[in-house]
C-alpha cells in the first residue's frame, strides 16, 4: 500500500483511498492548507491503525521525518530511501535518524559512511539517474536531429525547473552569452525547457533579450549531449550532465533573505553535486553575488579556449560516474528493503 501517483500504480500498489499525492504543485492559500492537513491525518490513522511488517519512506523530508516519528510510534520498522541531505544543512539532526530509523539507503558515495558515524545503518546503492541515461550518447546524431551542424559552437541552457529559477537565470545566462561572443565568436544556443515550466513565458525572456534560442522540451540529455558548454542551474542536472561528460557552469541566485537564510544552514561548500562528489571544486560555481553575466561569460571563455581545462574537467566527470557504482539503484534498492524485511520476519 501507498501514497504516489501513475508509476506506483503502474506496478500495482494499493494506493490509499482519497490521496492521489502528497504534495500540492501550483495551489495555495486555505485550500491547499486544508488539503494538505486532510492528507496528513488520513496518513498518520493508516500508520497508527494498519498492521505492517514495513514502512519505506521515500525522499521528501518535510513530511517523511514526521511519518518517521508516527511509523516509529507506531511499532513499525523504517526504511528511508534516498534521505534528507542532513549532512549538508543539519549535521546534527543525524541522531534523528537514529532513533527513528532502521535502515538508510543512499544514493551518494560519501553518505553511508556519514550516516554508519551517526550509529544509522546504512547502504550505498548507487544514483537511479545511472538507470535514466544511456551508456553513451551519439553526439553527431542528436545535433543532426536539432538541426545543427557538426563544426558549430553549441551552447546549452538549463535554467531550471521552477519559474523562480528561470526568472532570475535565464536573463542572467542571455546577457552572458552576449558577452561571450565578443570574445570567441557566433554560438549556436539551444535551451533544455522543463516539464514544470511555461515554454511561451522562456520564449519571451529569450525575445526580450534579442537573443536567438532553440527550445527543446523533453530531453535535457539530448541537449547535454549536443552541448559543447553548458550553463545550468544548481540541481540534480548538474550532475546529470557530468554524467553526461559535457563541460559547464553551475549558476544560481536567490532572493536576498532566502540566500542568507541557506547560507546560516548549510555547512559544505559545493552546491554542485559532481563536486561534492569529487571531494573537489572542479566545475566552476558561481552563486549569489559571483552570479553575474560577466563572471558567467568569463568561466564559460575559458572551458571554450582552454582545452587542457575542459579535457581535466572531462575526465574528473568520468572518475565522478564511476564512484557513482553501475545502473541497477533500484534493483538495489529494493534487495536491501527485502532483507530488512527478512530480518524481521526472522525474529518473528
Amino acid at each position: 500500500m501507498g501514497v504516489g501517483g501513475r508509476h506506483m500504480r503502474d506496478a500495482n500498489v494499493q494506493m490509499l483511498e482519497g490521496i492521489r499525492q502528497l504534495d500540492l504543485v501550483g495551489l495555495i492559500g486555505p485550500r491547499a492548507l486544508r488539503a494538505v492537513i486532510q492528507r496528513v491525518v488520513a496518513i498518520r490513522r493508516f500508520l497508527r491503525h494498519e498492521a505492517m511488517d514495513l514502512v519505506v519512506l521515500i525522499d521528501n523530508p518535510g513530511m517523511n521525518f514526521h511519518f518517521a516519528r508516527i511509523a516509529k510510534q507506531a511499532g513499525h520498522r523504517v526504511v528511508y530511501y534516498i534521505t534528507p541531505q542532513l549532512w549538508a544543512w543539519r549535521p546534527r539532526r543525524m541522531s534523528w535518524m537514529q532513533r527513528r530509523v532502521d535502515h538508510a539507503v543512499v544514493i551518494l558515495p560519501f553518505e553511508a559512511e556519514l550516516y554508519r558515524q551517526a550509529g544509522v545503518p546504512c547502504t550505498f546503492v548507487g544514483h537511479p539517474l545511472l538507470d535514466e541515461m544511456a551508456a553513451s550518447y551519439d553526439r553527431e546524431r542528436i545535433r543532426a536531429a536539432y538541426g545543427l551542424t557538426r563544426e558549430e559552437r553549441v551552447l546549452g541552457l538549463l535554467p531550471g525547473s521552477r519559474r523562480g529559477e528561470v526568472r532570475a537565470l535565464l536573463p542572467l545566462m542571455l546577457k552572458a552569452v552576449t558577452l561571450l561572443e565578443r570574445d570567441i565568436g557566433p554560438l549556436r544556443l539551444i535551451l533544455a525547457v522543463a516539464d514544470t515550466v511555461n515554454q511561451d513565458e522562456i520564449k519571451q525572456i529569450c525575445e526580450e533579450a534579442v537573443v536567438p534560442v532553440h527550445l527543446i522540451a523533453g530531453d535535457p540529455n539530448g541537449v547535454m549531449a549536443a552541448a559543447d558548454l553548458l550553463f545550468i542551474a544548481s540541481g540534480t542536472a548538474t550532475l546529470q550532465a557530468a554524467l553526461v561528460g559535457t563541460p559547464m557552469v553551475i549558476v544560481y541566485k536567490m532572493p536576498r533573505v532566502s540566500y542568507l537564510v541557506a547560507r546560516a544552514l548549510v555547512r559544505v561548500r559545493s552546491i554542485g553535486l559532481a563536486n561534492l562528489i569529487a571531494g573537489r571544486p572542479f566545475i566552476p560555481e558561481l552563486v549569489q553575488h559571483q552570479a553575474t553575466p560577466e563572471h558567467l561569460a568569463a568561466a564559460g571563455c575559458r572551458i571554450l579556449q582552454d582545452h587542457q581545462y575542459r579535457d581535466a574537467m572531462r575526465a574528473e566527470m568520468s572518475r565522478v560516474k564511476s564512484l557513482l557504482g553501475a545502473p541497477g539503484a533500484s534493483k538495489r534498492a529494493a534487495a536491501v528493503i527485502l532483507d530488512v524485511l527478512e530480518r524481521r520476519e526472522a525474529r518473528v
